[in-house]
Formats: C-alpha cells, sequence, structure tokens
C-alpha cells in the first residue's frame, strides 16, 4: 500500500526553499516572506504595542533588519519565522523603549509651563516668552508639528492626517524637538535676571 503524502512536507520544503533564496539576497523572496510571515511578526508586536501604527512600524523595521542582515541567517538554528520573531522581538522592546522616552519628555514639557496659582504673573510672562522664543529657533517643520501637540492638544496620528508627515517623522520631530527645547530651557532658565526678586532660584 503507497504511503499518503503529508502536504506539511511540501510546505515545510517551500519554506526551505523560500529561506535559502531570502539569505541568498533574492528580492522576490523578500516579498514572499512578506506576504507569508508579515501577519505574525505584527501580531507579536502588536500584542505588547497595543497601536496597530506602532506595530506596522516594527514590522517594516523588522524586515528592512532582517534582509539587511540576510548573510547572517543560518538555516541550521531554526526556521526564517523563528529569526524574523527574534528580530522584531528586539524592534518591539526597541519601540517600547522610544515610548517610554517620549512619555517622559512630555511629561517635561509639561513642566514647561509653570501652574497659574504657584508663579506671580511677571515670571508667568517669562516662561511664555522664554517657550516662543525657543519655539521660533526650531525648524519649520518641527516647530509646526510641537505646536500642533502642546497648544492644539493632537496625538501624533492626527498631526500625521493633519499636515500628511509620515507618522515616523512625526514621532521624530517631537522627540528631537522636545529635547531640544528642554535644552535650551533649562539653559535660559538658569540664566542670571530671569527670575523675579520675589521669586529666586529654580524650583
Amino acid at each position: 500500500m503507497a504511503a499518503i503524502d503529508d502536504p506539511g512536507d511540501d510546505l515545510r520544503l517551500d519554506r526551505e526553499r523560500l529561506a535559502e533564496r531570502f539569505s541568498q539576497g533574492d528580492e522576490e523572496a523578500l516579498r514572499a516572506a512578506y506576504l507569508q510571515f508579515g501577519a505574525s511578526v505584527q501580531h507579536l508586536a502588536l500584542a505588547s504595542l497595543r497601536s496597530r501604527a506602532d506595530a506596522e512600524d516594527v514590522t517594516q523595521a523588522t524586515f528592512v533588519a532582517a534582509w539587511t542582515a540576510r548573510a547572517t541567517y543560518d538555516s541550521a538554528r531554526g526556521s526564517l519565522l523563528g529569526w524574523l520573531l527574534g528580530i522584531a522581538r528586539r524592534k518591539t522592546i526597541d519601540r517600547l523603549r522610544v515610548l517610554a522616552r517620549d512619555q517622559r519628555d512630555a511629561a517635561a514639557v509639561g513642566r514647561f509651563v509653570p501652574p497659574e496659582s504657584t508663579d506671580p504673573p511677571t515670571e508667568r510672562v517669562v516662561d511664555q516668552m522664554i517657550i516662543a522664543d525657543e519655539l521660533a529657533r526650531l525648524p519649520d517643520e518641527q516647530r509646526h508639528v510641537l505646536r500642533l501637540a502642546f497648544y492644539d492638544d493632537l496625538t501624533h496620528a492626527q498631526i500625521s492626517s493633519v499636515t500628511g508627515i509620515p507618522l515616523g517623522t512625526v514621532k521624530s520631530h517631537l522627540r528631537r524637538g522636545m529635547a531640544t527645547l528642554r535644552q535650551r530651557w533649562e539653559v535660559d532658565r538658569a540664566a542670571p535676571g530671569l527670575r523675579t526678586p520675589s521669586s529666586p532660584g529654580s524650583r
């Protein structure tokens, strides 16, 4: 009696051929790998990030990194999917760190304008002048993104939709702009003459 072929064998062989072609730099294999494994990579990222936009960014970053490092893939150490998921985990961790840093920066920016009840009117005017001056020094697109985030209270995705700027670029502008703004703020606030006599020193 003839043995019945296991369809799983064909799938395994197809994946082995795909992995070999991928590691050899076949661009068609890259597209095939994305179609076959992209959903699994995105699912892994989404489970930790809870944001489809961030998960999509991680998925793209994963395949770019995998393609760049394709020569290092060793089929003897595991499947192509397993290798991709390993890269995706590292990229997800990287994104979580960036998101945590963005939250810290946003909290720092929130401290740029002191509460109404804690500072005398003259000092509040000084604070507002410092912020306006420092914003004016930023590049146009970066300044526009920060104004939408802090004055109009738009989310990253909303800013991207309103401006047509890619989401990743919006996040980059916010991150760099906030870092620059915070650094300049600390320098300006420490400069002599910015504090009124009734409120010496820094908080």
